[in-house]
């Protein structure tokens, strides 16, 4: 063997023992190729991490990828999982059905790096791992590998059936993005060495149904050892009313469903294009989401937390300040006391003076921020601070807290539900963390008036996302300190232009709407559903 062969020997067997930015890498099932990007990082698109869920591998569990041979180009974006248009933010060259793979940022020099695995949001129903916002390329910087994954969404990932079930050897079905998800972190914990990254330091993130997502993680036995550490953004599976069906109710539904995509069988619904199943599912107006299915929930995700049954790992949440404040500012009917009252009459039943006390609602311009905070609250606020009080409760590992607070700049002329939008008006939005946490300002909302102070802010959070990947502790040089949230201190720390932590604010709020959670939760359900 000549010099130079021997040379290039050597030096292809650094880069795939190393994963050094740049180079191929070698995974359980073949040979990637990034691509090169800023800052000697190297991002690998698309690599696969469960076989392509088509045919008679719809609505079944994922099934280890297929090996191939040479190198797999991993330059270009992939498919985004199959969805209808839900959000208009949300765009994507392409979706398919073929679509469970992984997209992979590596620092230069990667060497038993902290990962992070992002779960992306979307309501169960769209979003994809390679959303402009979710460009891992700050974290890289950071030191971090970063992972973002698809999963299927939608009636793909989440539809239940009776016939399903019975060819499950789980006894269970519906809960395939779930699942998709799983194996996703069983891809990390085999594969992840070879591009640098520390298989026994991988944190979980996610936002809205990715942090949905992260607390089921947390909850189901079967993801116990494949992450160390978790970071909910804006979401859980601690609502006012439960949303996630007992399996008989989901098959129901799910019947109900192919009756209506007028398939007799398994076999033609599987039969039918992908196009034509979320055709169906569209024109039905059917909605899928995670079952409480005996397999992957062997009960009600608050239920496992209740019992200290979840997997104890540092846990690193919170939510927005103004998650929907549009929907009050931005609409023409403006809430008065007598509207407020009312309306919490018909929502909260005998704990409606409870809540209408804790929302201080004693003026009209009261009730205009009250009805302002309780959408926010109802919508996301409440399930996650259940979450944290929950886990902190039952928890073994420590617990930190955020408020993210920044009143998002808006591009001049912006609009929303066809009316002029301020800052004001919108506020810390929600999904509005996500391009801080990520430091992709200027990538994914390039129209919009960043300022220095909004850049600054993007680049403290993430430093606290990465530290707290890197030890589970989001506190390091340079950053305002973030104590723990305990029993004793409940400290919150607010992410705005100064950021800072503050005792916990608005408690009574919350454990108003959990007087009514859990008195709803004791009452027997209406003779109809039983």
């Amino acid at each position: 063997m000549t010099r130079t062969k021997l040379g290039m020997c050597v030096s292809l067997l650094v880069a795939l023992s190393s994963g050094v930015a740049g180079a191929q890498v070698k995974t359980a099932t073949g040979l990637v190729k990034g691509k090169p990007v800023d800052g000697g990082t190297t991002v690998y698109f698309g690599v696969p991490y469960a076989a392509p869920p088509v045919g008679d591998l719809r609505w079944k569990a994922p099934q280890p990828p297929q090996k191939w041979d040479g190198v797999r180009d991993a330059s270009q974006t992939p498919a985004a999982c199959m969805q209808p248009k839900v959000f208009d933010d949300i765009n994507f060259a392409k979706v398919s059905e073929d679509c469970l793979t992984l997209n992979v940022w590596v620092p230069a020099k990667a060497k038993k790096a902290p990962v992070m695995v992002w779960i992306h949001g979307g309501g169960f129903a769209a979003g994809g791992g390679d959303e402009p916002r979710h460009n891992g390329e700050a974290f890289a910087k950071k030191g971090v590998v970063l992972v973002t994954i698809n999963y299927r969404l939608g009636v793909f990932g989440f539809f239940a059936h009776p016939d399903l079930t019975k060819e499950s050897p789980s006894h269970a079905s519906g809960n395939y993005g779930l699942l998709d998800q799983v194996a996703a972190l069983k891809w990390v914990k085999a594969n992840i060495a070879g591009f640098g990254g520390d298989p026994s330091n991988v944190t979980i993130f996610g936002e809205s149904a990715g942090s949905f997502s992260v607390s089921a993680l947390v909850a189901t036995p079967l993801a116990k050892g494949l992450f160390q550490k978790a970071i909910g953004e804006s979401g859980a599976f601690f609502t006012l009313t439960e949303r996630s069906m007992p399996l008989a109710a989901a098959e129901q539904q799910g019947a109900t469903f192919a009756t209506s995509a007028q398939a007799d069988s398994l076999a033609s619904l599987r039969a039918k294009s992908a196009q034509d199943v979320m055709d169906a599912a569209v024109k039905a107006k059917a909605q899928f989401w995670p079952v409480v299915d005996g397999y992957v929930f062997p009960k009600p995700v608050p239920a496992i937390y209740a019992a200290g049954e979840q997997n104890h790992v540092p846990l690193l949440a919170g939510w927005n300040a103004d998650e929907i404040r549009m929907a009050v500012t931005l609409n023409p009917n403006k809430p008065t006391v007598q509207s407020f009252t009312e309306n919490a009459k018909k929502q909260f039943g005998d704990h409606a003076d409870a809540v209408v006390k804790a929302y201080g609602v004693s003026s009209d311009a009261d009730a205009f921020e009250a009805a302002a905070s309780l959408g926010s609250d109802t919508f996301i606020g409440y399930g996650t601070w259940k979450w944290i009080e929950t886990h902190l409760a039952t928890g073994k590992s420590p617990v930190y807290r955020y408020s993210f607070d920044r009143k998002i700049p808006v591009p001049e002329g912006n609009a929303v539900m066809g009316r002029p939008a301020t800052a004001a008006d919108i506020g810390a939005r929600h999904a509005g963390e996500i391009e801080y946490v990520f430091g992709s300002l200027a990538l994914s909302l390039p129209k919009t008036p960043w300022t220095d102070e909004d850049r600054k802010l993007s680049d403290e959070m993430t430093s606290y996302w990465a530290n707290f990947a890197r030890t589970g502790d989001p506190n390091g040089p340079g950053l305002p300190a973030w104590p723990k949230y305990t029993a004793d201190s409940r400290r919150v720390m607010h992410l705005d232009v100064a950021v800072k932590d503050a005792p916990e604010a608005n408690r009574e709020r919350y454990e108003a709407l959990d007087a009514y959670a859990k008195d709803k939760a004791a009452a027997p359900p209406p003779a109809s559903s039983r």
